[in-house]
């Protein structure tokens, strides 16, 4: 397992720490959130991303990508993490491309790579029904009809859901309502007749839907993966989601614990810096401590699905419980240290909280990732 980042990776660190730094600052944020921008994200910023080659980070050089990697791809999402960047990667760079890829058939990857390579389309994992993470509770059904199928149903929580060009659709063709079995995926354009959706903002100014979908009709072409037997596919997926939204925590943690860091060394009370106070350097200490665990456990998981190890579901579930609690822990923190200014809303250090919050609750909070992890330890 290489722990140490290649000198490709770290270059690519480097760039993405500049790029989001200069171009995606919490600023451009607030102005999203603030003028009530359609998108929710800048196009012309995820232009110049997929210039940068990172939406292809994931798709294989014969369709236009580099296969760089989720390692590589996993320094972006970092960066991106520090300055709360509100952008496609999770749900097209990630999602999008690991669907595409391991569950395509040739003719699906010609028609969506390009699109999703050169930064012009947008996918959106249609998953949950509930209001917590439950990727086997698939009540949306897909029914067969002639050469194609019928799907109804609805989604919450869908991340980027109301601007996707393509919809990844979980959808159940036979079982019960809880089973494993029975799922099947399908990519479903976002403006099919049926398909009605309603944009909601989360917490942290990021973008979700609740997507209806009233008897959308997609032909056989749009079977993303096998019949019945999509479980297996959407695991996968969602091991690389769970990874990938990790390495972004871990940077959004690192981020408010160094800004909670010099807030010690500038704030002074009785006449020297708070920071000297040894209960807050007990606190501190805690903070690093656990973001470089954190660090470790996310490099690992990033690394393992790489290698295709067999235990990158396993490292995936602890990167994600992990990173959950860092960023609870640093988010809290931050607030606290920061005392009444960090209450306020023209203070940054909340806005890392609130994303701690929404993180933290997509893909499975901390007490799920424990379960499943002791579900796939055999206990």
């Amino acid at each position: 397992m290489a722990m140490i980042l290649s000198a490709d990776a770290k270059m690519v660190r480097e760039t993405a720490h500049d790029f989001f730094r200069e171009k995606s600052p919490i600023l451009a944020l607030r102005k999203l959130r603030d003028s009530a921008d359609p998108d929710g994200f800048s196009r012309a910023l995820w232009r110049e991303m997929a210039e940068l080659g990172w939406s292809g980070f994931l798709v294989p050089e014969d369709h236009g990508g580099s296969g760089f990697g989720h390692v590589g791809l996993g320094q972006v999402m970092e960066a991106a993490g520090r300055t709360l960047a509100a952008t496609p990667l999770l749900g097209t760079a990630l999602i999008g491309a690991v669907a595409i890829d391991r569950g395509g058939s040739e003719a699906q990857k010609a028609a969506h790579f390009p699109g999703l390579v050169g930064g012009e389309t947008i996918f959106a994992l249609a998953l949950e029904e509930g209001a917590h993470h439950a990727p086997y509770r698939i009540a949306t059904t897909a029914k067969k009809s002639g050469g194609g199928w019928v799907l109804d149903g609805a989604k919450q929580f869908v991340l980027d859901g109301h601007v996707a060009d393509t919809l990844i659709v979980v959808a159940r063709t036979s079982g019960g309502p809880r089973e494993r079995s029975g799922i099947t995926l399908f990519l479903v354009p976002g403006n099919a007749p049926g398909v009605s959706r309603r944009r909601s903002i989360m917490v942290d100014s990021r973008n979700a839907a609740r997507i209806t979908l009233a008897g959308v009709a997609v032909d056989g072409e749009a079977v993303l993966g096998p019949v019945d037997g999509g479980a297996d596919l959407l695991d996968g997926i969602l091991d690389c989601a769970r990874a990938g939204l990790a390495a972004e925590m871990l940077g959004s943690s690192a981020e408010a614990f160094e800004r909670t860091v010099q807030y010690l060394k500038d704030r002074k009370q009785f006449g020297v810096p708070i920071g000297s106070f040894q209960a807050l350097k007990h606190r501190a200490a805690q903070m690093y401590c656990e973001v470089e665990a954190t660090r470790s456990a996310v490099t690992a998981a990033l690394d393992a699905l790489d290698s295709g190890a067999n235990d990158a579901s396993l490292l995936a579930s602890l990167a994600k419980a992990k990173a959950n609690a860092t960023a609870r822990l640093t988010g809290d923190e931050g607030i606290q240290m920061h005392g009444g200014i960090g209450m306020t809303d023209e203070h940054e250090i909340g806005f890392f909280l609130k994303r701690a919050r929404v993180a933290e609750a997509t893909f499975g909070d901390a007490a799920f990732h424990r379960d499943r992890y002791a579900a796939v330890s055999g206990y």
